[in-house]
């Protein structure tokens, strides 16, 4: 059986699109699809059913699969060791939301860099977006805020982040925590407010989680970058909603104050994401287990 017809096999189970897959290979569409309906015909039984949008295994296509991935992926692990080898240097292309994967995942892979993995980032603030990236091939690893769907990609909680309401002392001064917990969402709404985007993604969710409502306020001042959105808070501007993370500094310092400390604080959860099959790579499964092993201090 070709190896070929296989590997282009696998990569449509995994897409479940024969579109996707033909982007992941670096073929058409129609080759992909002449591929297996060769190997098909090789078998005698269908391995899809062809779908409005993509294709699901028949059970004979899941059974080809789990016997035929891990001996092919065995096979790139080889090739790409032996690339690695000849060239004494692996790049690890890794995307991410720009603060956290600035501030948290790079500073993370230092160790490896200083043991010859070059690293390419790319800074993007859109999940779907990574994921798509990712699932087409163009980064080896992600960092998103939603768990993937479909056998295509895998992922692993990387860790909690606790979303803090905060604002300059000034504005605080004027605030009663017990007010606050009482009727904050009114009052809250008398203030302006710094977010990333006009839809508030940030101050929604703390809305939602807190006081069970949604924000009736509009933004004052939109800066697409929570580092932006933390000094302009800092500097008065208004309320924000920021990762614990990023702004401890400052409320170590006193520039920002936090003006609710409620029971359950809102968090939202990170998932580090590859394709399936590549982590059976060393220079992937070293930067995953990197990142996971530092996730653990934040």
């Amino acid at each position: 059986m070709d190896l070929a017809l296989l590997r282009t096999f696998v990569t449509v189970h995994r897409a479940g699109s024969f579109t996707r897959a033909a982007a992941l290979l670096g073929l058409s569409q129609p080759a992909v699809t002449s591929q297996i309906r060769t190997l098909e015909r090789q078998l005698g039984r269908p391995l899809f059913l062809r779908q409005a949008r993509g294709v699901t295994p028949t059970t004979v296509g899941d059974e080809l699969a789990h016997r035929a991935a891990p001996h092919l992926d065995a096979l790139v692990e080889i090739a790409e060791t032996g690339l690695a080898e000849e060239s004494g240097v692996r790049t690890l292309h890794l995307a991410g939301p720009p603060e956290f994967t600035a501030l948290r995942a790079l500073p993370a892979l230092a160790p490896l860099v200083g043991q010859g993995l070059a690293v390419r980032a790319s800074f993007l603030g859109d999940t779907e977006e990574i994921l798509d990236g990712l699932a087409a091939g163009h980064h080896d690893l992600a960092i998103a805020t939603a768990r993937p769907r479909g056998g295509l990609l895998v992922s692993v909680p990387l860790c909690d982040e606790e979303h803090v309401l905060v604002a300059a002392p000034r504005w605080a001064a004027r605030l009663s925590p017990e007010v606050l917990l009482g009727t904050g969402a009114v009052v809250l709404e008398q203030l302006p407010v710094v977010e990333v985007h006009e839809s508030l993604p940030f101050v929604s969710r703390y809305w939602a989680s807190v006081f069970e409502t949604k924000p009736a306020a509009a933004a004052t001042v939109i800066a697409p970058d929570l580092r932006a959105v933390r000094d302009v808070a800092a500097s008065g501007a208004g309320l924000a909603v920021l990762p614990r993370y990023l702004c401890e500094e400052a409320l170590e310092r006193g520039h920002l104050v936090a003006l609710l400390d409620p029971p359950v604080p809102p968090l939202r959860t990170y998932f580090l994401v590859a394709r399936t099959g590549t982590l059976a790579l060393s220079p992937l499964a070293r930067a995953h287990e990197e990142l996971l092993r530092a996730a653990g201090n934040w």
